[in-house]
């Protein structure tokens, strides 16, 4: 069975006449007639039953259809992947905030690798097909493929006497933190932060801000390594606990594996992990 099977199956199958079908794919009569019986002998069943006026379809025909139909788009989609850039297919992606410039940088990387025809849009926030987001901001009725996961880091303005690594000074009580209340992070960092009101140093909308406050020297903050690393005027520290992971992956509706350049996409990432970002 080929591609060239089924495109007659489905015009026949639309067309519901031999005759009409082979005029649509541009062959003669008994060429088609031809195609078709070799199907038919391949998968060992009848798919039209011939009468005086057109075909009349049946049950086997109607299960085979909607497969076909698929087969055909994902091969003329292949297709046109590597035919050229004026006949790329494309995708939407949205990137959600907080996701460090390594991720993305690394995710765009492999993707144009892994699919060079592939015509890439890049949206903020949640948007497109797909979107590359940390787990906990897919929608319940998403899925998720991870690509990394990482640590929650100390992040230190670099004059802070805590950046310095003096041993005996590592863990003295942090009376500066940034915290992030609305951020869905908040509620595990909680208990690192300690109860009282006075070991807060400030407050962020998201943990890019909170980084930016770090690095101005307003306080410290728990945030993830790669948003951290390697960021001028800011030292990292791993906790001295177990500290909280977080999942950075492509989060997507199920239905939109249907789209050639998403299912390649989650294909590729399947059989082809991106690297780990390391502390700085």
């Amino acid at each position: 069975m080929d591609v060239r099977h089924l495109k007659a199956f489905l015009a026949v199958f639309e067309e519901r006449n031999i005759t009409v079908a082979a005029q649509r794919l541009f062959i003669s009569q008994p060429t088609l007639s031809v195609t078709i019986k070799q199907l038919e002998e391949e998968l060992g069943v009848a798919l039209f039953v011939r009468q005086p006026r057109g075909v009349e379809v049946s049950d086997e025909a109607r299960v085979l259809y909607p497969q076909a139909r698929r087969m055909v788009a994902e091969a003329d989609a292949l297709s046109r992947l590597f035919r050229g850039r004026e006949n790329r297919i494309t995708l939407e992606l949205g990137v959600e905030g907080d996701i460090g410039h390594s991720q993305i940088e690394t995710f765009l990387r492999m993707a144009h690798q892994g699919l060079p025809g592939l015509l890439l849009t890049l949206q903020e926030g949640c948007q497109g097909e797909g979107r590359l987001a940390v787990e906990e901001m897919c929608c319940e009725d998403e899925l998720f493929l991870p690509l990394w996961e990482e640590p929650y880091v100390m992040a230190l303005p670099a004059a802070h006497p805590m950046a310095q690594g003096v041993k005996e000074q590592a863990w003295a009580p942090i009376e500066d933190w940034i915290t992030c209340p609305l951020h869905v992070s908040h509620q595990r960092l909680m208990a690192l932060y300690g109860r009282s009101s006075q070991s807060v140093g400030g407050h962020a909308g998201s943990l890019t801000q909170a980084l930016h406050m770090v690095a101005a020297g307003v306080g410290v903050a728990m945030l993830p390594q790669s948003l951290a690393a390697g960021r001028t005027g800011v030292v990292i520290r791993p906790w001295h606990l177990p500290a909280p992971t977080r999942r950075v992956g492509l989060c997507f509706a199920a239905q939109a594996l249907e789209l050639p350049a998403l299912r390649a996409l989650h294909e590729y990432f399947q059989s082809h992990q991106p690297p780990q970002i390391e502390a700085a």
